[in-house]
């Protein structure tokens, strides 16, 4: 079966492998990724990090490639190949010239289906991912994250750490990484996806070659998430505190979507927002403040991020609170066409990569089951009116807060206060 919209082409194997292709014109490169539906969310308490780990291990050798050979292959032909590990998928991609496509989904094919985990790069690689624990946890802009996400959605696996934690990454064997590939590695949980100078049935050719060993059975479900929210602090002797305050956000195919998506840029998106006007430009309590979202399947949250000095934190989250408040209540048009404008740009440069144009439409398959073309998306962005950005903020800003503190945070008042101020 196979469905085309414009450049795009869709086609699905009997095998239930997805392939979908997008043919960019004037291009001389060629971005090839496949796109796995399992990430931390669908890992057991034992097996936090495992997704993280086989990223990690994909590179360090097949049945055909010693760990060396893959980085010479890819490289001698100028191609660059790299992966990723999310909430909810893992990709491994490679981007080369044209007529390397065909060298491109054989590395990616290898990896995915003859890795062989030996036991010396198993334990050298697990090494490295210590290491990048450990300088996470030296990082508290970066960390604080993590805790932010546990706060939300405590004992459950859409808060665990997407590195793992260092206990686990020490004690995991290479047979929980073989089990858990074995079972959620597979045609229908995976979507192979090229975008640049491709022709589709080259790229349906190589995919149903290269990736011929992906075990054929449904991938299992991942656990619900329920956002419970709540508090985290931890004292550290640092300049600074780090604080996220997050709320219960939309997933993906909600409604507000699109508005909160509007939402969270003006109120904290940019220089011309109201959360670094306020708080950077006229008090000059912080140098960095942002807000950010982060929809899921089926759950989502909204944050703010401030770092500030100690003394400076007893005003930060009271002015913080008050744009919350004041948004609920008026949004200017001027300031919803400065985020249409940023959110729609921010949009259409993403398609000058094939890269993400690569990456786009695996997601868009995975998640809303089609491709949503880009008219579509901005007439939606278009749509979105002060009313909807106003009911979106107070969804959010009426849920019960998570707070996460890292550094001298005593005079930031507890998510109870701040939920009641809110509430006032």
């Amino acid at each position: 079966m196979t469905l085309t919209a414009e450049q795009i082409e869709v086609t699905r194997l009997p095998s239930g492998l997805t392939i979908v292709t997008e043919t960019i014109e004037r291009v001389a490169t060629v971005s090839l990724g496949a796109y796995v539906a399992t990430g931390t969310r669908h890992e057991s308490t034992a097996e936090n990090g495992v997704s993280h780990f086989l990223e990690h291990m994909a590179f360090k050798g097949t049945e055909r490639r010693s760990a060396a050979a893959i980085a010479e292959e890819i490289e001698a032909v100028g191609g660059q190949l790299n992966a990723y590990t999310a909430r909810e998928h893992t990709a491994y991609y490679v981007k080369v010239l044209a007529e390397d496509t065909a060298l491109a989904a054989d590395i990616i094919g290898d990896i995915l289906t003859h890795s062989t985990f030996e036991p010396e790069e198993l334990e050298r690689e697990r090494g490295v991912i210590l290491q990048e624990i450990g300088q996470a946890n030296d990082t508290p802009d970066d960390i604080i994250f993590d805790h932010f996400q546990l706060t939300a959605y405590p004992d459950q696996p859409m808060g665990r750490p997407t590195l793992g934690t260092e206990a686990g990454i020490r004690d995991m064997k290479r047979g929980t990484l073989t089990d858990y590939m074995r079972r959620n590695y597979t045609t229908a949980n995976t979507i192979i996806a090229a975008a640049g100078a491709v022709r589709h049935a080259e790229i349906v050719d190589l995919a149903a070659r290269h990736f011929a060993d992906l075990p054929t059975h449904a991938a299992p479900e991942a656990a619900n998430a329920t956002y419970l929210g709540g508090e985290f602090r931890e004292p550290r002797d640092l300049d600074q505190v780090h604080i996220v305050l997050g709320f219960p956000a939309c997933p993906y195919d909600h409604p507000d979507y699109y508005p909160t998506l509007l939402l969270s840029t003006l109120l904290g998106g940019g220089m011309s927002s109201r959360l670094f006007q306020e708080i950077r430009e006229k008090r000059g309590l912080v140098y960095s403040v942002y807000s950010f979202t982060a929809p899921y399947s089926d759950s989502g949250l909204f944050g703010i991020y401030a770092g500030t000095g100690e003394s400076e934190a007893r005003e930060l989250l009271p002015v913080t609170l008050a744009e919350l408040a004041a948004v609920q209540r008026h949004v200017t048009e001027p300031e919803i066409a400065r985020a249409r404008a940023q959110v729609k740009a921010s949009l259409l440069m993403s398609l000058e990569s094939t890269g993400s144009r690569c990456e786009q439409i695996a997601r868009q398959l995975q998640v809303f089951g089609r491709i949503i073309p880009m008219a579509e998306t901005l007439g939606r962005i278009d749509a979105v009116t002060e009313a909807d950005i106003r009911r979106a903020a107070q969804g959010i800003f009426r849920a019960k807060p998570s707070l996460a503190l890292m550094g001298p945070a005593s005079h930031v008042p507890g998510h109870a206060v701040i939920a009641r101020q809110l509430a006032a």
